[in-house]
């Protein structure tokens, strides 16, 4: 279900810039890196979650490439923007062959369910 956004006409034009993303470098390398790799997990300095979706993969014994902007007390602009792109609200977000899975703990469950190496054999989403 495509998420509701508002129209460019209801933003006022003293505030458009700032409702534009405001660096556009960082979308471009998530969406490359996501393109280019079979898993990608971007996180985030101080949040455990990010490490246990790495610990996860390591134990299941799948190379993944991650993606780290910021902590909590910077570059909040840029997981903003992603956040906006993904519709998902949490950090890790974790990719697998193009598709957006979820946090940490939805990786796990994809594990547990041993649907992972389906996925990774799967046609690429994107």
């Amino acid at each position: 279900m495509p998420r509701p956004i508002l129209p460019a006409a209801a933003v006022h034009p003293a505030i458009a810039a700032k409702v534009g993303l405001p660096d556009k470098s960082t979308l471009a390398e998530v969406q490359a890196a996501v393109a280019a790799h079979d898993v990608v997990i971007v996180g985030m300095a101080q949040n455990p979650h990010p490490k246990e979706a790495k610990q996860a993969l390591k134990k299941a014994g799948v190379p993944y490439t991650y993606l780290q902007y910021g902590s909590y007390f910077s570059r909040w602009r840029d997981r903003l923007a992603l956040k906006m792109w993904t519709g998902w609200p949490t950090f890790p977000m974790v990719f697998v062959r193009g598709q957006l899975v979820g946090g940490a703990s939805d990786l796990q469950k994809i594990i547990d369910a041993g649907e992972l190496p389906a996925l990774l054999s799967g046609p690429r989403v994107g």
